[in-house]
């Protein structure tokens, strides 16, 4: 479990690219903290109460869905796409894991650094093993307890915060993934992906049951039947702190009447 490698040059790219995985001693020493240290309730407050007007939302609770749903993006792009593509394991723990919340000029600006950020391996046939401890320590080990924190200085809902993480994973497999036509790689996050909806057992996500195949709505056909979309079962809540009033393409709010 613990064979080392390194990423190539080619593969830091993309991560630290479009999927924003850094090094800890890059980290935006203005507006971070540490993933444990955020568990600590009057940190969360202040953090959460500081970034209320900055992202322009109404509540505390609202900056609670937003922040989650940039903190799902950041921590499951880079994990599971190192997983799934790469078939190189990185550790995302509270310990390992810097929270960064940079946000300029109407976007989030803020990166995963990570303290260790070597990736790891697997002995011959244990795939299946190593694949449930990366799952674990992010699910179960990272999000699960600083959901629970959001939920109890904010309010905010459990179920909207795992439904954040789960579109995250969603479009992370069906869309940036999609893009990938090397067989093995192809094949290798199919599995990965499939595995996560249907057998990833609730423990793995610290949960009762599992987030990603529970928050799976069936896709729903718009525009005469020439698109579908998978709408949400929650809202996240964007379109109270966007000006103008923007939705999220998957919004519960815009699902048809008729279909609801």
């Amino acid at each position: 479990m613990s064979l080392a490698l390194h990423f190539t040059g080619q593969e830091w790219a993309v991560l630290s690219g479009a999927l924003r995985l850094k090094e800890s001693v890059e980290r935006d020493p203005l507006r971070s903290l540490t993933a444990r240290a955020l568990l600590q309730e009057d940190v969360c407050e202040r953090l959460l109460d500081a970034l209320t007007p900055v992202i322009g939302s109404p509540s505390r609770a609202i900056t609670a869905s937003l922040l989650g749903k940039r903190l799902s993006f950041l921590a499951t792009g880079a994990c599971l796409y190192a997983m799934s593509v790469y078939d190189k394991g990185l550790l995302l723990s509270l310990d390992n894991s810097v929270v960064e919340y940079g946000h300029d000029q109407g976007l989030w600006t803020s990166s995963l650094p990570l303290h260790q950020d070597l990736p790891f391996a697997y002995a011959a046939g244990e795939r299946d093993a190593w694949r449930e401890t990366l799952v674990h320590g992010l699910f179960a080990g990272l999000l699960k307890p600083l959901w629970q924190t959001f939920n109890r200085v904010s309010g905010v809902s459990r179920r909207i915060l795992w439904e954040n993480t789960a579109v995250r994973v969603y479009s992370l497999y069906e869309k940036r993934m999609a893009k990938i036509d090397e067989p093995q790689r192809q094949a290798r996050h199919e599995a990965d992906f499939t595995w996560l909806l249907t057998q990833a057992q609730p423990a793995l996500f610290g949960l009762e049951y599992n987030p990603l195949s529970h928050f799976r709505r069936p896709p729903t056909l718009v525009d005469d039947g020439q698109r579908s979309i998978r709408f949400r079962r929650t809202c996240c809540f964007y379109y109270q702190a966007s000006e103008p009033v923007e939705y999220c393409s998957t919004c519960p709010l815009l699902r048809p009447k008729k279909c609801r």
